[in-house]
């Protein structure tokens, strides 16, 4: 039997977010119903919802940073019981036969992962997010939030900390690294706290000197404006990794000069215009310039895992539905330390 969601959606690119009520499909054997109790706001959801990446179809309801309990379970579910504390990230769905979905890394998945909004999925239907009050998923795209994590403070660990742990894990951040962090928003926050939780030294830099004091708060061992000149002259060739986690355009030569030998500096921010890169940048000092694309499943249980070994959540903002629209234009201006998070229990009162 199908199901209801009071939801906060779009009817256009141009549109305001308003009440939607929208259809979640039966609960088949293999399924996952889940209360939603909060759920982050992602720059992303407005970059998706505005077509700036590519166009949508409407309405559209995002959000793929999401937290609730059990309410429901598949005649099949064996990982999951009602009352379990779990979560759902950026997917909801991928082949499972591809190479890439064998070896847990459902985000490269040949045909195309099924992401949580916007996206076809496999039953023709156009997915939609967690500003919703509830969701139903197939198991294998469930995470369990452990005990101990407050659950509307984990709410962005589902996107902005597993985009951060992944490639931090990758690039080998630890005791005697030293990490560049470049912005200090919803993402860098959390690329702070885990490359600190990791063992390395951590470095932001920041336009502006602004949030110097949170971002000492949350584990930099140095803070840089970018806006300095010197900044670039007194910390060339001395990181060994760089998370890129900010969606402008930046001269990334000069980012690249900060890296030691074999150093790497990873995109996880996403602008819309392409990046200039000068190759002698690259090839003077065995730079590495790459990107990462959130993580898998298996990945993302890890982060849980960890952030909660090591008391890990994000500073948030906890809004009602009828703040979102605004809680939007904070984000496109910056004004947010570091995320907002809905309490979905006021979706019901929006309309």
């Amino acid at each position: 039997m199908t199901t209801t969601a009071a939801a906060y959606g779009a009817s256009s690119a141009t549109a305001p977010l308003e009440p939607l009520t929208i259809e979640r499909r039966a609960v088949g054997p293999h399924d996952v119903r889940i209360d939603i109790h909060f759920c982050g706001i992602c720059h992303s959801d407005i970059h998706t919802v505005r077509g700036d990446w590519r166009p949508q179809q409407y309405p559209l309801v995002p959000g793929h940073e999401i937290v609730g309990t059990v309410a429901e379970v598949g005649a099949e579910v064996t990982g999951f019981q009602p009352g379990d504390q779990v979560g759902v990230g950026c997917m909801v769905n991928s082949c499972g036969e591809c190479e890439h979905c064998r070896a847990g890394e459902e985000q490269f998945c040949v045909p195309g992962a099924v992401f949580t909004y916007g996206s076809p999925d496999k039953d023709g239907t156009l997915t939609q997010g967690g500003y919703a009050t509830g969701i139903v998923v197939t198991e294998g795209f469930v995470v369990r939030i452990p005990e101990g994590l407050a659950l509307d403070a984990a709410a962005p660990l589902l996107c902005a900390g597993i985009t951060t742990y992944s490639p931090l894990k990758r690039w080998g951040a630890g005791p005697g690294k030293r990490v560049g962090v470049i912005g200090l928003g919803g993402l860098g926050h959390m690329a702070v706290k885990i490359a600190k939780a990791m063992g390395a030294e951590v470095v932001v830099l920041s336009q502006s000197l602004s949030k110097k004091d949170d971002g000492l708060r949350l584990g930099a061992s140095d803070y840089r404006a970018t806006s300095d000149k010197t900044t670039f002259k007194e910390l060339a060739a001395s990181l060994d990794l760089i998370i890129n986690t900010v969606s402008a355009t930046l001269p990334m030569d000069r980012y690249l000069g900060l890296l030691k030998i074999d150093g790497a500096l990873v995109n996880v921010g996403l602008p819309s215009e392409p990046m200039a890169v000068n190759a002698f940048s690259l090839t003077h000092a065995r730079r590495s310039l790459s990107g990462s694309l959130i993580g898998g499943i298996r990945e993302t249980q890890e982060m849980l895992d960890f952030c909660a070994e090591h008391g890990i959540t994000a500073d948030i903002e906890l809004i009602d539905a009828a703040q979102i629209n605004e809680a939007w234009e904070r984000v496109l201006n910056s004004d947010v330390r570091y995320r907002f998070v809905i309490d979905t229990a006021t979706l019901d009162a929006a309309d």
